[in-house]
């Protein structure tokens, strides 16, 4: 009988390798930071808190919490994936020194905050203007989506309480720019809330849709180039007018709740009123029709609002409401962009639902888990997480063409940030030699390259 030696390769496990770096590709993002001028900025912003004989910069610290999040981590104790690499990473700062700089800052409470937000958008603009077809304003417009996203507390912390979701925890409202199908989305606001925060609370959108504002190029912040796209929690009387007022107009899609009003009104749309929807290519839906819908007594909203109502046949299984008319199920959403077809604006306000793609992709980088206590270190940590899924948005716009600018942070992870390299050197240069054989080298060298290839800050 043959013998049977098993699926793998035996290996044999000793220590004292040299010249190995684990998350080699990781470099990736450490040169997305000094292209960008993203240490210089932070460090900057953070200036008023470093004290006078402190071995580490802030800015630097908040960098390296931001990198470790970036590459998986979801803890303050993280840091110490970069520790372990300095030839990579630099000096980076101890436990104890680190938990002492997120207690500082989030005793700062606002002052802190604004100084690191400032910081991203003033890099934000910088990065936009590197990204030569890449950048998500390229046609002169930006799309920002807000939802809010439930985050499981699995301790007593400050603020957690008992959700809509009959879950216990946080419910924190996040904006993010909407790259469209080319690319990914960058988060522009994150404002934590208790879990029994309101889905639909006007005042609390009001401030996410001020912070996203506040993170856009200027020619952005007011004026119909900008959309702001929401779903039904934003369907209020007070945020669409507050949205309406917003200095020129700006845009907005928001969801709305079929109302008894509208229901009503659906039952007297004539049959030649509906369109036929489309899909993503343009193409006629089948099962799916839109009509727009005038005559309402639309008091309390604002003038120029325009109500789009979709109907669909409901998937096999589906549960109807109420509200659904002809066994066929009815969502409407509002608007006050007064040109182009109701079906190309259905499609694009459908398109919110990429929204959440972005927040399963926050919840891999640091958002599954609140892990300070108090409600302004989580503050603060939401603000780490949006620097490392900047980091994750503006490394794909720099430095990856094609498909590869669709990668989400787990695949960025596995095939380009854990790639292993060794660490030569040559003359006064240090050289990180990825393997052959690993799939993705090409990937890594390429991009490197590209990012190089960028001028410094000024």
């Amino acid at each position: 009988m043959k013998k049977r030696i098993g699926s793998y390769p035996s290996v044999r496990v000793r220590g004292g390798g040299r010249a190995v770096v684990s998350q080699a590709g990781s470099v990736l993002l450490v040169e997305t930071i000094r292209k960008s001028g993203l240490d210089n900025a932070i460090s900057a912003a953070l200036a008023p808190w470093h004290k006078a004989r402190a071995v580490h910069d802030p800015g630097k610290v908040l960098l390296d919490l931001a990198l470790a999040v970036a590459m998986g981590g979801d803890c303050l104790a993280d840091v110490s994936l970069l520790r372990a690499e300095p030839a990579v990473f630099g000096p980076v700062a101890s436990d104890p020194t680190v938990s002492r700089l997120v207690t500082t800052l989030a005793a700062s409470g606002p002052r802190a905050l604004a100084s690191i937000r400032a910081a991203r958008a003033e890099v934000r603009e910088r990065v936009w203007s590197l990204a030569v077809g890449n950048r998500p304003d390229a046609d002169g417009r930006v799309v920002v989506d807000i939802d809010g996203v439930l985050v499981i507390a699995h301790s007593d912390k400050q603020d957690a309480t008992p959700t809509w979701k009959k879950s216990f925890g946080h419910h924190p409202l996040m904006a993010f720019v909407d790259h469209g199908s080319g690319g990914s989305g960058e988060p522009v606001a994150a404002l934590l809330r208790p879990g029994n925060a309101g889905s639909n609370t006007a005042s609390d959108h009001i401030t996410a849709t001020r912070l996203a504002l506040a993170q856009l190029p200027k020619q952005l912040r007011r004026g119909h180039q900008t959309l702001i796209r929401t779903d039904s929690a934003g369907g209020t009387h007070a945020f669409v007018n507050w949205l309406t007022r917003r200095g020129r107009w700006l845009s907005y899609s928001v969801g709305m709740t079929i109302t008894a009003d509208i229901h009503q009104a659906v039952l007297k749309v004539p049959a030649s009123a509906w369109t036929p929807a489309v899909d993503a290519d343009g193409q006629i839906r089948d099962g799916a029709w839109i009509a727009e819908i005038g005559g309402l007594p639309l008091a309390g909203w604002p003038t120029g609002m325009r109500l789009i109502v979709r109907r669909e046949r409901p998937h096999p299984g589906a549960q109807l409401r109420f509200t659904d008319v002809d066994g066929n199920r009815l969502t409407c959403f509002a608007t006050n962009t007064k040109d182009g077809r109701i079906a190309d604006l259905e499609l694009r306000h459908r398109r919110r639902a990429r929204a959440e793609d972005r927040i399963r992709n926050a919840r891999d980088t640091g958002l599954r888990n609140l892990p300070l206590h108090g409600t302004s270190q989580n503050q603060l940590w939401l603000e780490i997480v949006s620097l490392a899924l900047d980091l994750l948005a503006w490394m794909p716009m720099l430095a990856l063409t094609g498909q590869t600018r669709r990668w989400e942070p787990k695949k960025l992870r596995l095939r380009l940030f854990s790639a292993a390299a060794t660490l030569v050197t040559t003359g006064r240069r240090r050289w990180l030699r990825f393997s052959d054989s690993w799939p993705w080298s090409n990937v890594i060298t390429d991009a490197i390259s590209r990012l190089q290839a960028l001028p410094d800050p000024g």
